[in-house]
């Protein structure tokens, strides 16, 4: 399993966060079988790998039940590693191969209209302290990019080319990507380098990524997430799940924005795929079915006779 963790990390660039999930993964496969008398990942069978799946959504191995997404996501460790062993001649055959994934159910995103986003970006830095021009500068990256919260985090310094109006992202495997900033965001950049990070940078030790916390260090994942759900607070855009009215707004919740309205805008999908970072266009289509419901919708109120 050390052998499989180092090829992923090595060869296949995957991120900490997601190595230490297929660890946890495969710790619980293996516990399974160690309790269902295989010792060695050659003697386990087709049976043993369907009868994990089973349990990870039942909780019949004593361990907490999993949701259809998260089955899926351990499942994919399994195989991946079982394929790993099979191709460095460890096992003679993959009893994981025929197997197949929980089917997920098929969700649409939830996008934000273009006059919320205008909202929660007002909300998200109002003042001019360092810390309200960072707040902002972060979230209108989110959106102006469709960047992943561990993308736009890991921004540093030199991923920025103003003279270009582009900046440079890192998406999953370290796989990179250019994408085109437009000007509020801009605006929005360079009044925080200006006027906020040297001034956050003082407390550090001259970190080069762009957003930096008030003790001039890297801002966290957890810390971003927190600034957006701060600002979808004042914007009134979300107040828990629970209250009538509001949404649970996430960082997810602007890379879809800003998929859905680059489509609606009549942009390709090949180039929403590029900017995405989306290894398969098939993956970007799911926000095409939104802009249709777009235009269902603007065809009954705009058709004479769409209408009964």
């Amino acid at each position: 399993m050390r052998g499989y963790l180092a090829h992923l990390r090595v060869e296949r660039g995957l991120s900490p966060h997601t190595l230490s999930a297929y660890e946890r993964d495969l710790a619980r496969y293996t516990r399974y079988l160690r309790h269902s008398g295989v010792h060695d990942p050659a003697s386990a069978t087709p049976e043993h790998v369907s009868s994990f799946l089973e349990a990870l959504r039942t909780g019949a191995d004593g361990a907490r039940t999993l949701a259809v997404s998260s089955a899926s996501r351990t499942l994919t460790a399994v195989r991946g590693w079982h394929r790993f062993l099979l191709e460095e001649g460890t096992t003679s055959e993959d009893p994981a191969a025929g197997v197949r994934p929980p089917q997920l159910g098929r969700r649409l995103p939830k996008a934000l209209s273009i006059e919320e986003v205008g909202r929660l970006l007002e909300a998200a830095g109002s003042g001019d302290s360092p810390v309200s021009l960072r707040d902002r500068a972060l979230l209108e990256v989110l959106y102006a990019t469709g960047a992943r919260i561990s993308e736009a985090v890991g921004l540093v310094v030199d991923d920025l080319d103003p003279g270009s109006g582009v900046l440079r992202l890192f998406g999953k495997g370290r796989k990179e990507r250019v994408v085109p900033v437009g000007g509020y965001a801009w605006t929005a950049l360079e009044a925080y380098l200006v006027r906020g990070r040297p001034v956050l940078a003082e407390k550090g030790r001259g970190v080069p990524e762009v957003f930096l916390n008030t003790l001039g260090r890297p801002l966290s994942r957890q810390s971003a997430w927190a600034v957006l759900q701060a600002a979808a607070r004042r914007a009134g855009l979300s107040g828990g799940q629970d209250v009538a009215g509001q949404r649970h707004v996430s960082p997810h919740t602007l890379r879809h924005s800003f998929a859905t309205h680059l489509l609606s805008g009549g942009a390709d999908i090949r180039v929403v795929q590029e900017m995405l970072g989306h290894a398969s266009v098939t993956t970007t289509q799911v926000y095409t079915k939104v802009t249709v419901d777009h235009l269902r919708e603007v065809y009954a109120t705009s058709h004479p006779r769409a209408r009964d």
